[in-house]
């Protein structure tokens, strides 16, 4: 190890230098140092020097010379962010201090509740506040040791969390070195997000490929930082921004104020709009100012951070077993917004269901703009009364689902009559049925071209077998143009059926049937998932594979077997039964059995470890002390047990924590074993 021009560089021949150009090694040098300037210009300072093409030959320059010169190459290159070799998997790892969720409140009131309780906590001291923005991102923990760059997690269940470290170094905005003078272990808190405007390019460019729209900022940030190949992380623009650092040694400034500069001193991004306030008035106002300023930012926020400033208040206050007492979070209320219905249409799904969709005027809404909302089933429909040309108000469920709240009265044109129930298909023009004891109206033609679309999107989808490049664009001319009719069709396509679609030139006919012979050995959970049998999804299909082990096995069970199953109830049974004793959907099976899809569920490998729980089924209430919910249900899990949220006869164990309530009271009524956080401790051992 030798450093040149303050970069170290590791891993080399003791001649590694005399190979290499004394004008090489100032050259890179000066690259390295001067394209981390501009990074730390661009994105902690905000005030860029140079224009992205000039970014982009610097960055040419380097790239060139470390080709040159492979010698040159160090991990903290900026070369280096453009990801390495796919991974197979995330491992675990666990943060140096367990990252806690924050508490929310959603009004003055509530606020100046958890004002008080601070007060009251501190005895009566007051204390100053700092207020953040609340940015709507993926939380990580990043590990610096000696400035330098070292792993990223994701929160996970707080305790833990998924090895992104690839995924992050990808990020321009994150400095791979640390600046001033850091301690020697650094764990810094922050959120990874996407831009606006970067999602607005993704969804171009899948516009155009045929894949299904990103849904929101926050959603397309958690799915980038899961993909498995850190190029392509690269190629999605995220940010990051840090707000905080682990309390451990050689990190321990007197406020919070204090830690958002050190931070910034050693170079890493914060925000610049965090402000101080020494009253609850103060915070509320500023707290009120971004509700209308928010979208003047080029990312999403949902809230406010509102943080006690000094750290030995923070101590007086501590925590809950989940959350700190000294933050506390702000939330906006949902964004509404008014327009008109234009026209109501008819939706069908890869089951037949009719879902009635409002086709609207385009109205921005919660950082998107908004054209059509589910109406979902026309009894919901008809109990609020949306009619075609009506003026009604809109929000985000959740903010990603557009949902219609309700006309006004006062604008409905006075010829505007209720939407007719269909008395057959909109597509194929087929007989309707509505579900028996149900609200939803199906198309009963299983032939139906609308539903054949969607059943073949469905199988190829991610949770089921997974066939890159068989978007909607791809699946609706292969339907249209009668070469498939069912997921088996797709393992009859050839490459010159394919190349004559449109956009689909001979590389990516290549591709996509090197994926569709690629599904072929996805394991029987994910095959049942894509089947598109009624009731069953991923979760439900994991249940069946694993307890039957074998198509054969589950085309030969009972309603009877099936309800024995855990978690499978009589709906399920019956609906598995229906498919499976449908001769068309045997046929489909035994052809998809001929192209050679896997009909076993892969078996539970040999080292997995001791399942001391194999069988028992848990139910965990009350507030835990050393543990977070999420955590004990994967302890369970993955000692063999079945964590699940009622209590019943069935139920082996209820672990109880504190103020546990009802579920406590039944596990006592029905005679269930009840244990405290120090029997299941005792019952699950030290971990093997």
């Amino acid at each position: 190890m030798f450093r040149f021009e303050g970069i170290v560089y590791n891993g080399f021949m003791a001649n590694a230098r005399t190979k290499i150009p004394e004008d090489a090694w100032r050259r890179h040098a000066a690259l390295c140092a001067a394209i981390e300037r501009h990074n730390r210009l661009y994105y902690v300072e905000a005030a860029p020097e140079i224009t992205d093409a000039e970014y982009d030959a610097l960055m040419a320059e380097l790239a060139a010379l470390e080709a040159e010169y492979p010698g040159l190459v160090t991990p903290e290159s900026p070369t280096q962010r453009v990801g390495g070799e796919p991974l197979a998997a995330f491992e675990t790892i666990a943060h140096a201090v367990p990252m806690l969720s924050i508490d929310n409140t959603y009004n003055a009131e509530e606020l100046r509740a958890f004002d008080e309780r601070v007060r009251r906590g501190l005895g009566g001291d007051q204390s100053d506040y700092v207020v953040e923005l609340k940015i709507d991102g993926v939380s990580i923990s990043i590990h610096y040791e000696d400035g330098r760059y070292t792993r990223a997690a994701t929160r996970g269940d707080g305790a833990r969390g998924d090895n992104v470290t690839a995924n992050v170094r990808t990020i321009r905005g994150l400095p791979l070195r640390l600046g001033g003078t850091p301690p020697a272990a650094l764990e810094v808190r922050g959120e990874v997000y996407m831009r606006r405007q970067e999602l607005d390019r993704l969804n171009q460019l899948r516009e155009t490929t045929g894949d299904p729209p990103l849904a929101n900022p926050r959603n397309a940030t958690a799915g980038t930082l899961k993909l498995l190949d850190p190029k392509l992380v690269a190629k999605r623009r995220l940010d990051v921004t840090f707000y905080d650092a682990a309390p451990l040694e050689g990190v321990e400034p007197r406020t919070h104020w204090d830690v958002l500069a050190r931070l910034r001193a050693y170079g890493l991004p914060t925000s610049p709009h965090a402000r101080r306030c020494a009253t609850v008035e103060d915070v509320l106002d500023i707290c009120n100012e971004w509700e209308t300023r928010r979208r003047e930012l080029d990312f999403e926020i949902d809230g406010m951070v509102v943080k006690v400033d000094a750290a030995a208040h923070r101590r007086r206050l501590g925590a809950t077993s989940k959350s700190p007492r000294w933050a506390i979070a702000y939330k906006f209320p949902a964004e509404v917004a008014r327009t008109r219905v234009n026209t109501i249409s008819v939706q069908v799904g890869k089951t037949g269901t009719l879902t009635p969709v409002a086709n609207m005027d385009p109205v921005p809404l919660a950082g998107t703009v908004v054209k059509r909302a589910t109406l979902h089933n026309f009894d919901e429909l008809a109990r609020k009364d949306i009619r075609e040309r009506d003026v009604v108000e809109i929000q985000k469920a959740g903010e990603i689902i557009p949902q219609v709240l309700r006309y006004i009265p006062e604008q409905r044109p006075q010829d505007a009559t209720p939407f007719p129930e269909p008395i057959s298909c909109p597509v194929c023009d087929g007989p309707v049925r509505k579900d028996p004891e149900g609200v939803y109206l199906r198309c009963l033609n299983l032939s139906c071209p609308a539903q054949v679309k969607e059943r073949i999107e469905h199988f190829a989808s991610r949770s089921a077998m997974d066939i890159e490049g068989l978007g909607p664009a791809v699946v609706e001319q292969l339907v249209e143009r009668g070469l498939v009719a069912d997921p088996a069709g797709l393992y009859d396509l050839t490459l010159d059926q394919l190349v004559e679609l449109e956009r689909m030139g001979r590389k990516s006919s290549e591709n996509l049937l090197a994926a569709i012979e690629g599904s072929k050995r996805r394991p029987l959970n994910r095959l049942l998932n894509g089947l598109n049998i009624r009731h069953v999804g991923s979760h439900v299909a994991a249940v069946l594979a694993t307890h039957f082990q074998s198509m054969d096995a589950l085309i030969e069970a009972s309603v009877e077997s099936l309800e024995a199953v855990f978690e499978i109830g009589e709906i399920v049974a019956k609906s598995v039964r229906d498919f499976f004793d449908t001769e068309s959907n045997r046929r489909l099976v035994e052809r998809l059995r001929a192209h050679g899809l896997e009909m076993m569920e892969a078996a539970a490998s040999a080292e997995t470890g001791a399942r001391p729980l194999e069988g028992k089924t848990f139910v965990v209430t009350g507030t835990l002390k050393r543990f977070t919910r999420d955590g004990v249900h994967e302890r369970i899990k993955a000692l063999g047990g079945r964590p699940t949220s009622s209590v019943s006869a069935k139920t082996d164990y209820v672990i109880a924590g504190e103020k546990a309530g009802s579920k406590h009271r039944k596990a006592l009524e029905l005679g269930v074993a009840i244990l405290t956080e120090d029997d299941f401790e005792a019952m699950v051992g030290e971990e093997q």
